[in-house]
Parts: C-alpha cells; sequence; structure tokens
C-alpha cells in the first residue's frame, strides 16, 4: 500500500516562526525555561530560522523535536496573510498568532482526512474533507469564527466509520486504556482500537501494529526499536517524533524518521 504525498507537513522556509511566537512553554523535562505566549523563542533568527535546530537536544529543547503544526504554519503565513509577518506587520501579530492557533487544529483533521480518503471507502469523507478545506482556506477572521468543536464532531464520525472498515475484523478494544509503561510486547495489537490510549513508555519494541488505530494515542517516550508501523491507522508525525524508535522502526511512506532516533 502506498501512501501518496501529503500536502499537510510543515514547511518552516514558508512560514514566520510562529510556533516559536505564539505557543507558549514551561520550564520542564521538555523545555530549559518558561517561555510566555506571544513571546518570540530567544533562540529564533531574523530569518525566522531556529538558531541551534541542530542541538534542541542536547540544549533541553526535546518538545520542539516532537513539535508538528500540520502545515499550518505556511498556510497562516503564505495564504490567509498573503507572505505578510509580524515583524513587517506588528498591528497583524496577534490577529497571526489567534489564527494560527485554528488552523492547526483545522491541518490536523485535513491531514487524517486526507489518510481515510486513501484508507476507506466512506462516501462522507469528500464532503467533510470539503467543509474543513474550505475553512482552512478563509480569511482571517472566517478562520477565526469557525466552530471547531462541531467540525471535530463530524470529522470524529468520518473517521471511525473508516476506522472499523480497515479494522476488521477488529483487534483489541483498547480505547482510552492506561498502559503507561506496560510491557506489550506478547500482545497482538493488529487492528487494535488504541484510539486515545495512553502509551506513555510502554515497551512497544518488536510489535506489529498493522491497521491499528492510534488517533490520539500518546505514544510519548514508547519503545518502538524494531515495531512495525508502517500500516498503523491515523500515525501523525507528531506521535512518531514522540516515540523511541531506531533503524529497524518501520514507519507509513510519507512520515519522517525523526533525527534524534539512534
Amino acid at each position: 500500500m502506498t501512501r501518496p504525498d501529503s500536502a499537510y507537513r510543515s514547511d518552516c522556509s514558508n512560514c514566520a516562526g510562529l510556533c516559536c511566537v505564539a505557543l507558549s512553554f514551561t520550564r520542564s523535562a521538555d523545555f530549559p525555561e518558561d517561555k510566555a505566549a506571544g513571546d518570540p523563542c530567544r533562540h529564533l533568527g531574523p530569518d525566522f530560522g531556529c538558531g541551534i535546530h541542530d542541538r534542541l537536544r542536547d540544549r533541553g529543547y526535546a518538545g520542539c523535536t516532537v513539535f508538528e503544526c500540520s502545515g499550518a504554519g505556511q498556510q497562516v503565513t503564505q495564504v490567509t496573510f498573503g507572505g505578510t509577518d509580524w515583524r513587517t506587520e506588528p498591528k497583524l501579530r496577534q490577529s497571526m498568532f489567534d489564527v494560527f492557533g485554528v488552523m492547526r487544529q483545522l491541518h490536523e483533521m485535513l491531514a487524517l482526512l486526507e489518510e481515510a480518503g486513501w484508507r476507506g471507502t466512506s462516501t462522507e469523507l469528500a464532503e467533510v474533507t470539503e467543509r474543513v478545506a474550505a475553512a482552512a482556506g478563509g480569511t482571517a477572521d472566517q478562520v477565526l469564527a469557525t466552530d471547531v468543536p462541531a467540525l471535530r464532531s463530524v470529522v470524529g464520525n468520518a473517521l471511525r466509520q473508516v476506522s472499523a472498515e480497515v479494522r476488521r475484523p477488529a483487534g483489541a478494544a483498547l480505547s482510552g486504556a492506561d498502559l503507561v509503561g506496560r510491557d506489550l510486547r506478547k500482545r497482538d495489537l493488529r487492528r487494535a482500537d488504541l484510539r486515545g490510549a495512553l502509551l506513555v513508555a510502554a515497551d512497544l519494541r518488536g510489535v506489529d501494529l498493522a491497521d491499528a488505530d492510534l488517533l490520539g494515542t500518546d505514544l510519548r517516550d514508547a519503545a518502538a526499536a524494531g515495531a512495525d508501523l508502517s500500516q498503523a491507522l491515523f500515525l501523525a508525525q507528531s506521535q512518531v517524533n514522540a516515540l523511541r524508535g531506531d533503524a529497524g522502526t518501520r514507519l507509513p511512506e510519507g512520515l519522517a524518521r525523526p533525527s534524534h532516533w539512534k
């Protein structure tokens, strides 16, 4: 099964460093200091590039290495605001940041619908996708007026139909399960429903996750050396970034192997 190239991947070269300014972070295991929303990260350069991009983990910014905006940054910068940025047009600053927050959610939905479109046969997908894409393509005011919860509900129903189709016959029912730190190497997780499950620091080494629904699954620090995720359902780049994989970890086509994997 070949996964087509996705339009919903971050392209930092066409963004105005929105994630480095609009978002906040707190001193923790993921960040070495506090930063308030709206304050530029001290490592953001004049060209909107990161001055320590190749050393983020070494400098304590592990949180940056797992972040993925699903292409929302370039959409806001190049489409919604026509190539302007918050430095040259400071009066647009807060509007850009607010729109970015909504656009991230819309693009996350579009990325999932994109996958659903080639994995399932639901007749509703085209209409739902068109509805979300129209919201993402609107003006700044139109984007901000989007009823995101209502769209999430519609998208969620469409994705559930595709999940049920792809996972037939259904595997283990583990939606929302607390599997933190569990050794899952002997569990059959093919076609499993792991939607929203907590697999933080779980042991998935060598596990086959073919057709397992991973929508919203928390995979932070899960050991995935040698795991086969190549046919996993609704696996996002941000989830991949949060895993501890290796050269033997198999990923779906179109998802990048994180540079911090050993």
